[in-house]
Order: structure tokens, then sequence, then C-alpha cells
């Protein structure tokens, strides 16, 4: 069976590449565009009752298989996560992004100056297409080519790394609130902490706990355990933050927190049982 996360599949209509393995209606390539929203919702169905799988934020690339009544059905190039989002969300005029912001949240002005009402707000990994800079009063500001500004050190070309290190990125969400599906600044879940964080760090992994339980990694024992290793419940990953500290977005909190790792296992284990599994990526 192929997973409907990662597949676009229906029996009326599916992704090219899935022609002589699925049975569809028609095949298509699909088209590129970009989320034109600061942070939108993917959902397994075109139902804004139905709970998100996932979140794309602004200037992230997918594959558009089909647009009806409102609805888009795309693909993620980041991860290759499908679902449905809001048409109104899309855009196919952006111009390619030339930069990524680089905090947990920053802001987008309406001209060069931080005391301008604020315009939106944007993520950790939105894509911003910079097409030249000022400074107003001491500060530094990129233009943006939508008619924006953003404070420029909150940002760094697209391509950069932000820090070698991923749990020092995801040091930088604590206390940000829990939410099931998020994948932003605003909200995230266990899986999206470990990948946004690995995202700025330079790696790609997939996008929820199952997911990344079977991307390639070592094994370890509990005592091997180490700054940046994961580990694995039934449907929850964490990081070590050191050999004795669990850092991970939680349900219990409600938030990215830090605590003690025998404590967590403990703790968790009336819902989750024991950790499944205890790895270190191979990147």
């Amino acid at each position: 069976m192929l997973d409907r996360r990662l597949h676009a599949f229906r029996p009326d209509l599916a992704e090219q590449d899935l022609e002589g393995h699925v049975d569809a209606l028609r095949f298509v390539a699909g088209d590129k565009a970009r989320i034109a929203m600061p942070v939108i919702a993917l959902r397994p169905r075109a139902d804004t009752e139905t709970g998100i799988d996932t979140e794309l934020l602004l200037g992230e690339e997918v594959t558009v298989f089909e647009r009806a009544d409102g609805w888009a059905w795309v693909k993620a190039s980041e991860d290759g996560y499908v679902g449905y989002l809001p048409e109104a969300a899309l855009t196919t005029d952006a111009a390619a992004p030339t930069h990524r912001i680089t905090v947990p949240r920053s802001f987008v002005y309406p001209r060069a100056e931080l005391r301008s009402p604020v315009v939106k707000a944007l993520s950790m990994g939105s894509r911003l297409t910079v097409t030249g800079e000022t400074e107003t009063r001491g500060t530094r500001y990129f233009l943006l080519a939508d008619g924006g500004a953003v404070i420029a050190a909150h940002c760094l070309p697209v391509d950069a790394v932000l820090d070698d290190d991923a749990v020092s990125i995801a040091l930088r969400f604590l206390e940000t609130p829990y939410l099931w599906g998020g994948r932003s600044g605003f909200g995230l879940d266990c899986s999206a902490l470990v990948q946004l964080s690995l995202m700025m760090a330079g790696h790609k992994v997939p996008r929820d706990t199952d997911m990344q339980a079977a991307f390639p990694a070592e094994d370890l024992q509990r005592a091997d355990l180490r700054r940046g290793d994961l580990v694995f419940w039934k449907g929850h990953v964490g990081f070590m933050e050191d050999e004795a500290t669990l850092l991970h977005a939680n349900g219990h909190t409600m938030t990215v927190a830090r605590e003690n790792f025998d404590k967590a296992v403990e703790r968790i284990g009336w819902l989750y049982q024991r950790p499944t599994a205890y790895r270190r990526l191979v990147l």
C-alpha cells in the first residue's frame, strides 16, 4: 500500500510518477506554485473541519495536481507531503526566493521602519525574495519584491546553514506552543521541531515521526545517547540535548520544553510505553 501522505493518488487522478503503479482515470505532472501566505494548513481532505496533517510556510514550493472548488491538491517540494490547501494560498507569480527567516518569528513591515504597522508575521524557514536593502536609524532592512521590508539580521541566503548544530536551533523554540500538525514558530509538534531544526541546519528529513524513525540512522543503546540523537516512542520523538536531557515539543507541557530524560521516560510510559528506538541520523 502506498502512503497517501507521500503519494498523490485517487481513483480519478494521480501524479504522473505513479503511472503503472496505481489505477487512476488520469495522470498529471502538475504545475509548480509557491505558498503566498505566512503559514497554511495542509489537510488530508478538502474540508476545513478536517484536522491538519502539517503546515507549509511562505515561499515554499509545491506541485499542484488539481484546483477545484477553491481548493488545491498539492505535493510539497521540501518533504513530499501531499494534501489539500486553499487555492488562495498559492501564487504562480512569485520570483524565486533569495533568503529565509532564521529567527523563530519575525515581522514584515510596509516600509523600512520598525515603528510602522506590521503587515504580517513570519516563521523561521519562510522564504523571501529580497530586491534591495537600506538602513533606518541604524537598523538594516531587506526590501522585498512585494514592497515590504524585514529586519536584515533575521535573514540568511536561502541555501545558507543557520547552525551546524540542530539542537541549538531547536532550543530557540523553547516555550513555543505545541500544535498538532503545526510546523512553524507559532506552534509545532514533536516531529516538526525535529524536521524544522534539521532543515535550518542543512538537512532534509521526513515530516512525521514514523517516517523519521525509518530514516537512515545508527541504532543506539540508552548508554550511547549524546547531543543530537533522537529518541522515538510510538507517535512521539525528541532530541537529546545532552546525555541526560530531552528536548521536545509535547502535549504534557503543551510547549517545546526540556526535561530530565529518565523522568520523561517514566512520565510518558503510561501513554506511549517505553521508547521504541534510540537513533543517530545518518546525514
